[in-house]
């Protein structure tokens, strides 16, 4: 025998008509087929901007690379000390891993829209019991209405500077240590060596010193960031297993398992709907029967009766509670402002909800 829902938790989506549409707006009604085909479109035009960022993220670096390597092709064919125009490029490269890295949050945001889609909605289609997630939409549809970056800079910063421009701040180094060297003639000693840095009044061991430390701090911050896996929009490399850097992070017990992508599981999902806000509302009506009826029925939502006492005018009513998520506020404001505009009604930011239609309460510490 099943044991039956609660009386305060919402109708199941299992109990809803097979011929009931999905979606009704002004008239005009959403069938599941309709609904599925919309999806559909709506993945491929995501799927398409990705594409358009990515291709975009593939210019900034291709900048840098020509950038770098007319840089060091004219300083290294002339005899004269132009090295400085390699310090000017690779303050220019800087800036491209900047630019480049403002674009991949932009494309992390898209990515992951696309990844709701893959786990919650198409593999969610191949294994029982074959329903997405009760959380997806929710997230989706906030993502949609109230965009925000899934990554953050310092993440996105370190990732693309690991992808592709570690190795370029290398080979420009190299080239600015080759350049002072060799021309006009090989340097004979170290101290002729450093007097060869200097660029204006500024002597060579100061320029030296500065070189030094803004590459380490390049190297640092490329380093630092790499346990950072806040976005899984794309597949990411397990820094365990990167040459010098994996050890290291060993080291400092930033393990594989916290770097690693994982395959999406009850765990991943939660941390993937963690961002979605949820709120406590508060309804003090002289119709609280309606707008309970209304709040079950449309946002198939459950309401909890608290009964209350009004101190001014010394009033029995009831109190509804309603757990709700910011994509639905808008809807429930409407519904009450329809049954009673005399409402009052108090929204509360709610920092974790438990329970049916929300976060699974099982396993929950």
């Amino acid at each position: 025998m099943s044991t039956p829902p609660p009386p305060d938790s919402p109708p199941s989506d299992s109990s809803r008509p097979a011929g009931e549409p999905v979606w009704t707006f002004r008239g005009y009604e959403m069938r599941p087929p309709e609904f599925n085909t919309a999806m559909v479109h709506y993945y491929r035009a995501e799927i398409q901007r990705s594409n358009i960022w990515r291709t975009r993220l593939d210019a900034t670096t291709n900048w840098a690379v020509v950038a770098t390597g007319a840089a060091i092709s004219f300083v290294l064919a002339a005899p004269e000390n132009h090295y400085a125009v390699i310090i000017l490029n690779t303050l220019l490269v800087t800036l491209f891993v900047w630019i480049e890295a403002r674009r991949y949050r932009y494309y992390e945001l898209w990515a992951h829209r696309t990844r709701l889609m893959e786990t919650d909605f198409f593999a969610a289609m191949l294994v029982p019991p074959f329903a997405p997630s009760p959380e997806w939409a929710e997230s989706l549809a906030e993502s949609l209405l109230q965009p925000d970056f899934p990554i953050s800079m310092w993440e996105a910063f370190g990732r693309r500077l690991r992808r592709n421009y570690l190795w370029i701040f290398i080979i420009l180094a190299l080239a600015w240590g080759l350049k002072t060297y060799l021309h006009p003639v090989p340097a004979v000693t170290w101290e002729g060596y450093v007097a060869r840095l200097a660029i204006g009044g500024l002597p060579g061991w100061v320029i030296l010193a500065a070189g030094v430390a803004y590459n380490v701090v390049i190297f640092a911050i490329g380093l630092l960031t790499a346990g950072l896996t806040q976005a899984s929009g794309e597949v990411l490399p397990k820094v365990g297993g990167l040459p010098l850097v994996g050890p290291l992070l060993r080291s400092l017990e930033v393990h594989d398992s916290e770097a690693a992508p994982k395959v999406p599981t009850e765990k991943t999902e939660a941390r993937a709907f963690r961002r979605r806000k949820q709120l406590l509302a508060l309804i003090i009506s002289s119709q609280p029967k309606a707008i309970a009826d209304h709040v079950l029925k449309d946002l198939r939502r459950g309401a909890t009766a608290l009964h209350g006492r009004g101190m001014y005018a010394q009033q029995e009513r009831d109190v509804l509670m309603v757990a709700i998520t910011i994509t639905e506020m808008e809807r429930l404001k409407a519904i009450v402002r329809t049954v009673d505009p005399n409402a009052f009604v108090v929204v509360a930011p709610a920092q974790e909800i438990l329970g049916r239609g929300f976060q699974p309460l099982e396993g929950r510490g």
